[in-house]
């Protein structure tokens, strides 16, 4: 049989390599007293100093030595300085092979160190399994068997038998948690997620295929198609309670793996491995595709003030021309009147002269007109974008399981009206008080919701970023306290 080759190179030499670095030397190959006793009992110098380095070597990295193995000079200095005899003294241990093994029984009797066999081997391929769940790689997984060899005193078995033993867990923990995920779908759940694999969506790609297409949107168009994703998963019923007690990374691999695969691949995949992938894709599709929902919203929001924005300096642009003819027109008017005044005529003559009354009752209204214009922000055209909000909001925020911190409780009342959830007069306690939305919602007709409903869509993305709502199982909207770090508890 090949051997299985986990780990590389380098990550074989990080754990089973004799150390040459001060730190480690001094933290594992310092011999207490009774170290240096039971070394002195030994009759000579080489095999004292034999003796002290297997010791080492069981402690740290916790193996046997193999035959002919160079032994770094940093150790053999470090360990003939404690002993008071010369390095070269090790160049004559071990010409009997029993001396070693002789060393070997000596080591176990006085110290406990045992042998990777029997009942405790046993133990630790049991307990290796459980840990190969929350491992996060190959790599993590041997540090961890290497660990606990040395926890427990057991002598690690030769690099190649790790390996295997390693790889057989992983394999042993992929399969349980596939069998674990498969077990909490019954049969009608199963046989939607294997549906997912046969029915066509307009006759061209699988049902799998089309609900991995769920690239963040631009408008109303990739809000809608983002949408019918989301309501179809919402509709398999899938609960989130699935992937309980299944490890983050294992989750995220599954995934992976789901979303590399096209419909066939996975139909040849054995039934609790599909199952496995099928549930994990459709409870973290529907994740990201909500994530999708309010990234694609926030754009949306973002290109309608743009809009509006560029709207109002077009008619600023489109009234520089008339501000100024009128701003002439006045001042021809405040000069005939100057000039009456000091030649002490009558200005009522002067007004009916020139320009007179009617042009300048219009004078004045396009004044008016214009002073408002120039005044104007960009709030008083937004509601040109409600149309394009309509296609999409109300099945939004019928979708989105929306969550909020007390202070956002308002908005999601107004949310909540937008959505039809409640019937009632359309709240304004989510905008600030000095927010310049009020003085354009008082403008508008008591019947008119259209621009209160913008509003409530342009807060409800603020609020978003700002994360004082939140979506209850999300990527990128998740709550923020998930993120905090706990203070560590009072002494007292």
């Amino acid at each position: 049989m090949p051997r299985r080759q986990i780990l590389s190179d380098r990550q074989r030499a990080a754990l089973f390599d004799l150390p040459t670095d001060e730190a480690t030397l001094l933290r594992h190959y310092t011999l207490a007293d009774d170290d240096i006793e039971h070394i002195r009992s030994r009759r000579w110098a080489h095999n004292r100093f034999g003796f002290a380095l297997q010791l080492c070597v069981f402690r740290y990295p916790g193996r046997l030595l193999r035959p002919g193995e160079l032994i770094p000079f940093e150790i053999t200095e470090f360990l003939a300085a404690q002993l008071g005899i010369a390095p070269e003294d090790l160049t004559d241990y071990a010409h009997r092979a029993e001396t070693r093994r002789e060393h070997l029984a000596d080591l176990r009797e006085i110290y406990g160190y045992k042998m990777f066999s029997g009942q405790g081997a046993r133990d630790l391929k049991t307990w290796l399994v459980w840990e190969a769940e929350t491992a996060r790689s190959n790599l993590d997984l041997a540090r961890r068997l290497v660990e606990k060899c040395r926890q427990t005193q057991t002598i690690l078995p030769g690099v190649s038998v790790v390996e295997r033993l390693c790889a057989d867990a992983l394999v042993a923990a992929e399969r349980k948690i596939d069998s674990r995920i498969a077990e909490r779908l019954n049969e009608p759940m199963q046989a939607q997620l294997d549906s997912l694999l046969t029915e066509l969506v307009e006759e061209r790609v699988s049902r799998f295929v089309w609900l991995r297409q769920s690239e963040v949107g631009q408008n109303s168009a990739g809000a809608s198609r983002l949408l019918d994703r989301l309501e179809f998963l919402q509709a398999l019923g899938i609960p989130t309670e699935t992937l309980d007690e299944v490890p983050p990374h294992r989750i995220a691999r599954l995934r992976r793996q789901g979303e590399r695969y096209f419909a066939d691949g996975l139909r040849d995949i054995s039934s609790d491995r599909r199952l496995a992938i099928l549930a994990v894709c459709v409870v973290e599709w529907q994740a990201a595709i909500a994530d999708a929902v309010v990234e694609t919203h926030d754009r949306i929001v973002g290109k309608t003030w743009r809009d509006a924005k560029r709207l109002c300096d077009i008619r600023v642009d489109d009234a520089k021309a008339a501000v100024q003819q009128t701003l002439r027109s006045f001042t021809e008017l405040g000069t005939a009147l100057l000039a009456a005044h000091s030649d002490g005529v009558s200005l009522e003559t002067t007004v009916s002269d020139a320009p007179g009354w009617g042009p300048l009752e219009e004078l004045v209204a396009t004044s008016a007109q214009l002073t408002n214009t120039m005044a104007a922000d960009a709030l008083a055209h937004v509601v040109q974008g409600h149309r394009r909000f309509r296609r999409y909001a109300p099945r939004m925020l019928k979708a989105l399981d929306i969550k909020a911190a007390p202070v956002a409780i308002p908005l999601v009342n107004a949310v909540e009206a937008i959505g039809g959830k409640i019937d009632r007069a359309k709240p304004t306690d989510f905008l600030r008080k000095n927010s310049k939305w009020h003085r354009h919602l008082k403008a508008q007709p008591e019947n008119d919701h259209r621009l209160w409903e913008v509003a409530v869509l342009f807060h409800l993305r603020d609020a978003f970023r700002s994360g004082d709502i939140w979506l209850s199982h999300s990527k990128r909207y998740a709550d923020l306290k998930q993120a905090l770090v706990p203070f560590p508890p009072s002494p007292d």
